[in-house]
């Protein structure tokens, strides 16, 4: 077997150059009687079984074939593994259903089974942005227990409020010290979605909500960021068609220039919109769910993600129980919002022994 070390550096080398023995299969799935598709990607020349992962994707539009999604499943293939990343339809809609992990890794591993790919042992579960905290929490359930051997979350969050309140106002703290940063304001408009009608006085301000997942939409399947000045004319389409009184309300989410709103009101909706979410969707608020992981986790966050803080990786990883054995790494190499520049890499050298090191831990789970 390839040591922990090997296998890193197969995965960082893919990352950099793109690999090109691998085969990447489509499959449909049986999740809870719906058929959904998934993507089974595995080496070329490799004798089977291998050890398996299961890739969960965040709330994007593209799902399973996010650019970055698709570069990472390569990469984790050429370090002799088999990955499965199944897509969530309702995800793709930029619903923030998140009691869809659970089943959703079930019929993923149920689907690998029915393979001659991956061996007979517990698999790793990978999740992204949305769906890694919640991927954690489906470790606990006993249809998982004993066939998952660890998970790992890129980016994930340990409580919407917070992560609301952030994308509201660009501000986060982290013991004691403050930060702030342009929040990507693509991840508010999902927020104000899902939950805008659901918040009390706004129950009416269903065309604003409808406006503002158009605008995600557009955002996701276009590929431009929240800030490009590309998508201030669809921003203006969508403003028209909001009721005059409420273009105010659509402001504050989708303002001209896409900048932060300003800071009582954007603070006193972002606890409005949390508390409706936490009525829509209960589970939505991941914390109360952890307390029964057992399986190691490894979480890793971008130092400046704008659509997540870094400080929810870290509370993540504090809220986790002793037999998570949880570890946590923050790195300046990645986040959500972009690709990092090679300029940038080059001045941030130092960070990659740590993040190499972090690779060598994730790999040796499965």
């Amino acid at each position: 077997m390839r040591s922990s070390t090997h296998r890193a550096a197969r995965f960082a080398r893919a990352w950099l150059i793109a690999p090109s023995r691998f085969v990447e299969e489509e499959i449909t799935l049986s999740r809870g009687g719906m058929r959904v598709p998934a993507t089974l990607a595995h080496p070329i020349g490799r004798a089977r079984p291998l050890p398996a992962w299961v890739v969960l994707h965040g709330i994007t539009r593209p799902g399973r074939t996010h650019g970055q999604l698709v570069r990472f499943t390569r990469a984790l293939v050429s370090t002799g593994a088999v990955a499965i990343v199944p897509d969530v339809p309702e995800w793709r809609d930029l619903s923030l259903a998140s009691d869809l992990a659970l089943p959703t890794i079930e019929a993923a591993i149920a689907g690998l089974a029915e393979t001659s790919w991956a061996r007979d042992a517990p698999v790793g579960v990978i999740g992204f942005s949305f769906g890694a905290p919640h991927a954690i929490c489906a470790t606990a359930s006993p249809s998982l227990r004993d066939v998952v051997s660890g998970c790992v979350s890129f980016g994930g969050y340990c409580s919407l409020r917070r992560t609301v309140r952030f994308l509201m106002t660009g501000a986060h703290e982290w013991r004691g010290r403050r930060y702030a940063l342009e929040a990507d304001a693509y991840g508010r408009w999902i927020v104000a979605a899902n939950y805008l009608t659901a918040v009390p006085g706004h129950a009416g301000a269903g065309d604003v909500a409808e406006a503002l997942r158009k605008l995600a939409e557009w955002a996701g399947d276009t590929g431009l960021p929240s800030l490009d000045p590309r998508l201030g004319s669809r921003r203006a389409e969508l403003r028209a068609g909001v009721a005059e009184e409420r273009r105010a309300l659509f402001d504050l989410f989708a303002p001209a220039g896409g900048r932060l709103p300003p800071g009582a009101r954007a603070s006193e909706i972002a606890e409005a919109l949390a508390a409706a979410a936490a009525e829509v969707h209960p589970g939505v608020e991941p914390a109360g769910s952890l307390a029964g992981v057992d399986r190691p986790v490894h979480v890793l966050h971008g130092r400046y993600d704008a659509l997540i803080p870094f400080s929810e990786g870290l509370r993540l990883h504090g809220a986790l129980p002793r037999p998570a054995r949880p570890r946590a790494t923050v790195t300046r190499l990645f986040g959500h919002s972009g690709e990092t520049s090679r300029s940038a890499l080059a001045r941030m050298t130092w960070d990659l022994p740590q993040l190499f090191a972090a690779l060598r831990r994730v790999l040796s789970l499965v």
